[in-house]
């Protein structure tokens, strides 16, 4: 029990849109009208795999031993079924994540297509999920994955949006990255588990919104007992003033958000964090600057 996740946007307003798991991607296509001209698809957690009707609607499980063996490289099936839906809808796709191969490396990947199903941008999630929480969940994503090395940002019509995965979240320098590249939005597939995520998905979301003066958009699966990985679901939209927008609960749902990209300006130029900094003292920037 997965579900689907998109947003659409117009000049200056963005709709959240959350919606349920679909094998013929009919949920984004009848969700679409004149003005819904972007839409992030995000299938949370490790992996879209394509199959014979539209590729990235069978999710790879998410556990370690599935990553290598659910991969494929770049330009694969699936990938390739993402940028024709894409091109067919004339929409931004950003779609969620899946096992990318490259040589002996596998790398948890998002790919962001623009209305003509060219790929402008690709996130390699960036910070692996080694955990080992006492009387609760132990992971290791570096059995298996590679990190990633590279800030994603990316152009739309309607501003400069960030992109990262899950684990990246929790790591505040990333986010100051890419509000220092421009982003107005940061997009989060994300699968927070049953430890993690009532303690901290919330917190997380509307601190880095707060902190940097820009919109989160955190999707994630509906809860699955069943499944070998059970996530925490609640699908959250924050504001650049750290109020949740929307969350949703741990069960398939359905919820259509407008949100105004002229709003973090607005913030940004009451409370002047950015423009603040002490450069003088303390600095964040990329190694490779």
């Amino acid at each position: 029990m997965q579900q689907r996740f998109f947003v659409a946007a117009k000049e200056k307003e963005l709709t959240f849109r959350e919606n349920c798991f679909d094998p013929d991607a009919s949920g984004i296509r009848q969700d679409r009208d004149d003005s819904a001209c972007l839409r992030f698809d995000s299938s949370a957690g490790v992996g879209l795999r394509g199959n014979s009707r539209v590729a990235g609607n069978v999710l790879c499980p998410y556990a370690t031993k599935y990553f290598r063996s659910y991969g494929e490289v770049q330009g694969g099936e699936a990938q390739a079924a993402l940028s024709a839906l894409a091109a067919e809808l004339g929409i931004y796709l950003v779609a969620g994540s899946l096992p990318e191969l490259e040589g002996d490396r596998v790398y948890n990947t998002s790919f962001v297509y623009d209305p003509t199903g060219k790929q402008i941008a690709r996130h390699r999630k960036m910070h692996l999920f080694d955990i080992d929480v006492k009387d609760g969940q132990k992971f290791c994503e570096s059995e298996v994955l590679s990190a990633g090395n590279q800030v994603t940002v990316f152009s739309t019509p309607w501003g400069k949006i960030g992109l990262c995965i899950c684990f990246d979240i929790r790591f505040s320098e990333l986010f100051r990255l890419m509000a220092l590249q421009g982003a107005e939005l940061v997009i989060v597939p994300a699968a927070f588990n049953m430890t993690t995520g009532p303690a901290h998905w919330q917190l997380h979301f509307r601190a880095r919104a707060l902190d940097n003066q820009l919109f989160t958009v955190g999707v994630s699966p509906a809860r699955e007992e069943n499944g070998c990985y059970v996530a925490y679901g609640h699908s959250i939209v924050a504001d650049p003033w750290g109020n949740v927008l929307y969350q949703a609960g741990s069960a398939e749902t359905a919820h259509t958000l407008e949100i105004d990209f002229a709003q973090v300006q607005a913030i940004r130029q009451q409370l002047p964090i950015l423009s603040a900094r002490r450069n003088d003292v303390y600095e964040c920037r990329l190694k490779s600057e």
